[in-house]
């Protein structure tokens, strides 16, 4: 979305119990799916202690037309209506595909498995395996700081990203490529400083037109949104901000 043209998408995933890295922001399936309706004597599970067979049984769009969070549901039309609340949960490999078709970078976050889960020990190969089977590694911002050395070998073209603020002399020995922090931590200066040693910046969470703006002034290289059917539409700052000599 910014000059440069860099439009990043971060998700949040987790690996079902039978080892399929799907997406899901909560570590509960009960606020975005009809779980309730469809296993009622699980909704407070762990969504990772599901089976991929039973993921897919679940509704994953008709909670969003109800609740509206972004005003956006009059919108539609009755065939987007349609389609939005019939969606199911999408896994990491359907995710990547999408991107992979439209150039996009990719940086999402993994949520360790519960204690007991098959997967918890492995959970971090099983993805890195799904995402080296359908996207170009470069594409993808690798956030996940466990066993960084460890990924970073097995695939050199992955951007590591730090989600913490840290010297550069530190960010450099571990290869951090991008920093993935909230827009109240970072100011102009730190940025262009991390930017000349080639290290860019993701700014989240900016849904608001002003703070893009203040975002795109500082020299932020991306940022997360909520409200990319806002700021997609914006091609300038809203404001210039120049000194007086009195």
């Amino acid at each position: 979305m910014f000059p440069c043209g860099t439009s990043i998408t971060r998700r949040v995933f987790v690996c079902s119990y039978d080892g399929v890295p799907f997406l899901m922001h909560d570590s509960t399936l009960m606020r975005t799916t009809n779980v309730a309706e469809v296993f009622p004597n699980r909704t407070h599970l762990d969504a990772a202690m599901f089976t991929w067979a039973e993921i897919q049984q679940l509704n994953a769009g008709s909670w969003f037309l109800l609740r509206d969070p972004f005003g956006t549901a009059s919108s539609l039309s009755e065939t987007d209506r349609s389609q939005a609340q019939n969606q199911s949960v999408p896994s990491l490999a359907q995710f990547l595909e999408v991107a992979a078709a439209s150039g996009k970078l990719v940086l999402f976050d993994l949520r360790r498995p519960p204690y007991g889960h098959p997967y918890r020990r492995s959970y971090i190969n099983t993805t890195l395996q799904v995402v080296q089977a359908h996207i170009n590694s470069s594409q993808v911002l690798w956030l996940p700081s466990e066993d960084r050395a460890l990924v970073s070998g097995l695939d050199p073209a992955l951007q590591q990203t730090s989600g913490l603020k840290a010297s550069i002399q530190e960010l450099t020995d571990d290869g951090i490529s991008w920093l993935n922090l909230h827009y109240s931590t970072m100011s102009q200066q730190q940025i262009c400083k991390y930017q000349s040693v080639n290290i860019s910046t993701n700014l989240y969470v900016i849904s608001q037109p002003w703070l893009y703006t203040l975002a795109w002034c500082a020299g932020a290289q991306s940022v997360t949104t909520n409200s990319v059917h806002i700021l997609s539409s914006i091609n300038k700052p809203l404001f210039l901000m120049v000194s007086l000599t009195l």
